[in-house]
């Protein structure tokens, strides 16, 4: 997508930005509590975020084993490109440290859009954070 950046680096270095569009998208948005966001393991991540000019519109974060997850895009920039610049990052991120796979529990709803970007689904519907959910796998080796 023309004139996003996708910036990459530790909480420190992107949480303030991170945090404020994961509140945005699944606090607000989606209703998700506090205590189910904050997981305690974003120190541990590697972070992207996405940016175009100063403005943040969206981020992801890779865990150390190879799971991408709190991929959230805020509303206006939903439908530009922003998620496949994300998930491009952090799937190239997982092939560098040498993950073999990466695997995510997307929303149900999002399920077409990480099947187009080669993921598989596998195992039964399930709810988190009492959204359905559905775990994908995508072999990188």
């Amino acid at each position: 997508m023309q004139g996003i950046e996708i910036h990459t680096g530790n909480w420190a270095e992107l949480g303030a930005r991170a945090s404020d569009i994961r509140r945005r998208v699944f606090i607000e948005e989606q209703q998700v509590s506090q205590e189910e966001e904050w997981d305690g393991r974003d120190d541990a991540c590697l972070h992207f975020l996405a940016q175009r000019g100063d403005t943040a519109l969206g981020t992801a974060r890779l865990l150390p084993d190879g799971h991408i997850g709190r991929v959230a895009v805020l509303q206006e920039a939903r439908g530009m490109g922003v998620g496949v610049a994300l998930m491009q990052a952090a799937i190239a991120a997982a092939q560098r440290q040498g993950h073999p796979a990466v695997e995510l529990t997307a929303q149900t709803h999002a399920l077409a859009f990480y099947e187009r970007l080669g993921f598989t689904a596998f195992g039964d519907i399930f709810l988190d954070a009492g959204i359905p959910h559905r775990s994908m796998r995508l072999e990188l080796i």
